[in-house]
């Protein structure tokens, strides 16, 4: 690709991957991204990095077999997700994790539409427990697998995490593979528990994308259940 600000790592496959990884340091977009290098090398794809979403305007973006997205919050031109929705539905996969996709581009509604939700809020902690930092935000939480047919998370169990519980507005066109319950302590001014997706899928024209909503540090991804849907996903969506 001809993006001076893209960096070419080949391995001995051929299929292609594309990683757009940047914005808000705070998800760790490189160090989150490395994860999964080796486990796409290993299986057979040829890996570009970028560190803009303007590489979706490189018409080469079109032959990709799949995309990686790990940049949260930032901008994106409309060449750009013309780009990128061009790709999806001609077949390219898309799949992120977390604020890396699903609070990318706020401004940008074609990118939205394409993805089939945004970030809306992780609730907090009683204020009696708040100490001003990131954790504030980390509450203990379940996932639940209510789709386990389906080859992302087949035969994986429910399971807990202790993070950011990612509230999101989505439509009715996603197909959900897991969801997540938010409570109704009296600290917030919802008036009773909401349920939201956590883990979903959305076709576009002959491409998939896969919406992973847990991945806010490291630690998360590591996590053997969230790093298996992953995984998982990487291979599901790519052409």
């Amino acid at each position: 690709m001809s993006n001076p600000s893209t960096e070419s790592h080949v391995s001995t496959g051929g299929r292609r991957a594309l990683v757009v990884r940047g914005g808000w340091d705070g998800h760790h977009p490189v160090e989150a991204t490395d994860l999964f290098l080796p486990y796409l090398k290993e299986n057979g794809f040829d890996v570009v990095l970028s560190d803009t979403p303007e590489s979706y305007a490189d018409p080469e973006t079109a032959d990709v077999d799949l995309i990686v997205q790990c940049y949260t919050m930032g901008t994106i031109s409309r060449d750009a997700v013309r780009g990128l929705r061009a790709a999806v539905a001609g077949g390219t996969g898309l799949v992120g994790w977390h604020g890396g996709i699903a609070d990318s581009f706020r401004d940008a509604a074609d990118y939205l539409q394409l993805i089939g939700g945004q970030f809306a809020c992780h609730p907090s902690r009683h204020p009696d427990q708040r100490s001003g930092d990131q954790a504030d935000n980390y509450l203990p939480y379940a996932v639940t697998i209510t789709a386990p047919e389906h080859p992302v998370v087949a035969g994986l169990a429910d399971f807990d995490l202790t993070t950011e519980q990612y509230w999101v507005l989505t439509d009715e066109y996603n197909d959900v593979l897991a969801t997540t319950t938010h409570p109704a302590p009296p600290w917030h001014p919802w008036h009773r528990p909401v349920t939201v997706p956590a883990v979903w899928t959305r076709a576009w024209g002959r491409g998939r994308v896969v919406v992973v909503t847990p991945g806010h540090s490291l630690d998360v991804l590591e996590n053997p259940s969230v790093r298996t849907i992953v995984e998982r996903s990487l291979l599901w969506a790519s052409r």
